[in-house]
């Protein structure tokens, strides 16, 4: 087990993109960062194409705040890496105010997911640049608003937890068993994941065709 002041050399490090696979679906992120399986939908295909605009690194200035684009982001004592769409920068008499910025193609959502990413962020660029940020911003292409996410304890210690059983299935190398359940109908994965089948046990399988089952 690693204690808490080891970090993660670059050929540890997973991306910090999964965090979001992973509070979806174990086994979700097991498909797209063990078994390379990813599958377009029209969603990830609006994503993709929402962010040809942020995702060219650059920056841009208005009203003293400096906006980065396509910044790269590490935290080691995570293990984790990515890219940010937007880094805003900004001073005031606290000094040096930093904050994600992450672009989203649909609408703000229930679930934590999109949360869990722009905090992550957070937390990486605090580790590269010895600050504290209080907040990240979520644009959701669909609403044409910004929300304010709080980089709250909480979600900090979220992080933090996803961050490492993301390591441990990383070096378990196994896919976790599917479970079905109403998540199952929003993931682009469903056919490949076949979770109809994979949360059946093998006498369940065969009961269900028909057959008996041979052992």
């Amino acid at each position: 087990m690693r204690s808490p002041s080891d970090i993660y050399q670059d050929d540890e490090l997973l991306a910090l993109s999964g965090l979001q696979h992973l509070a979806f679906c174990e086994r979700q992120w097991a498909l797209i960062h063990l078994e390379q399986i990813w599958e377009d939908s029209a969603d990830t295909l609006r994503g993709d194409y929402f962010h040809e605009r942020v995702d060219a690194a650059g920056y841009s200035c208005s009203d003293d705040i400096k906006a980065e684009r396509g910044v790269r982001l590490v935290n080691r004592r995570l293990g984790i890496y990515g890219i940010a769409d937007i880094v805003e920068r900004s001073t005031d008499d606290a000094g040096l105010l930093v904050r994600p910025v992450e672009y989203k193609v649909g609408r703000p959502k229930v679930e934590d997911w999109d949360c869990v990413q722009v905090t992550a962020q957070a937390l990486c660029l605090e580790e590269m640049l010895g600050v504290s940020i209080a907040e990240g911003t979520l644009f959701y292409g669909e609403t044409r608003r910004r929300e304010r996410v709080d980089i709250t304890q909480e979600l900090r210690d979220r992080v933090e937890t996803l961050a490492a059983r993301m390591h441990e299935l990383f070096s378990s190398s196994i896919t976790p068993r599917a479970e079905m359940g109403t998540r199952c109908r929003r993931c682009s994965l469903v056919n490949e994941c076949l979770p109809e089948v994979g949360s059946l046990t093998v006498h369940d399988y065969w009961a269900q065709n028909g057959e008996e089952a041979l052992v």
